[in-house]
């Protein structure tokens, strides 16, 4: 049988930026920059498509981040040292240093979920709405995973006969990507987010896809935890550069 090669770190940033879409975005000079629309630091945040940039080139970003309402926000990926020490002497405070996780979509599926512990849904209940709500996934969020224009899922899991926790899961090419994953504090520890990730696996099987991607912030152990436990491994790095109201709440 034929292993599929693990797809490279460019490859999972495409699939993240795809599976995960801004409202808008700008190519200005080396920069992307992204209009997110209150979606969160992934879908605001200016990343460097070039080699390197000059300090006129970030002051340029700065200004059409704050035209377009936005605080300046950058995300650094790797081999973006010069970028990333530019911006700290600028003032701006290291936020949200994130993994990306992969694994083949046939190990995480492994025997597939628990009998009825986890449905798939498009587009998602009331019920999958109130529980991403409680877990700090609003309107505008679930305003950028209606955006998605590949295949898309999104999956509910039950525990002790209740809606217990939700996940969003997209995929590109043969790479799909499992976003806002969340289950409620009272029924953790159940078993619902293994169940969750197995039925997207599952899912992006039967949809073509050969591997399973995800994004967890670095201080979130449980979530890594989770992830190893399935057999997704780091792939990569990132983390954000961001002042003033950026340097709030964790987003990947």
């Amino acid at each position: 049988m034929t292993t599929s090669p693990t797809p490279d770190l460019e490859t999972l940033f495409r699939t993240l930026d795809a599976t995960w879409p801004p409202a808008e975005t700008r190519d200005l000079g080396p920069f992307r920059i992204r209009l997110g629309k209150g979606g969160g630091k992934r879908v605001s945040a200016a990343t460097l498509q070039a080699p390197d940039c000059a300090v006129a080139d970030i002051e340029r970003a700065e200004r059409e981040m704050e035209r377009a309402g936005q605080a300046p926000l950058f995300q650094i990926r790797p081999g973006q040292d010069v970028l990333d020490k530019t911006l700290s002497a600028r003032g701006y405070e290291l936020l949200d240093p994130t993994l990306v996780l992969v694994g083949t979509a046939s190990r995480v599926a492994g025997p597939g979920a628990a009998p009825v512990s986890a449905f798939r849904v498009w587009p998602p209940l009331a019920i999958m709405r109130d529980l991403w709500a409680e877990g700090g996934t609003g309107p505008a969020r679930l305003d950028v995973m209606a955006r998605v224009q590949c295949p898309k899922c999104a999956i509910l899991g039950r525990s002790n006969d209740r809606a217990a926790g939700v996940a969003f899961v997209a995929i590109l090419g043969r790479v799909a990507m499992l976003h806002a994953l969340y289950v409620t504090k009272a029924l953790r520890g159940a078993g619902t987010a293994s169940n969750i990730l197995r039925d997207a696996a599952s899912w992006a099987l039967d949809q073509g896809a050969t591997h399973m991607a995800t994004v967890t912030t670095g201080e979130n152990l449980p979530a890594q935890n989770l992830f190893a436990s399935l057999g997704m491994q780091v792939a990569g790095k990132y983390h954000y550069r961001g002042r003033g109201r950026n340097s709030g709440s964790s987003e990947t």
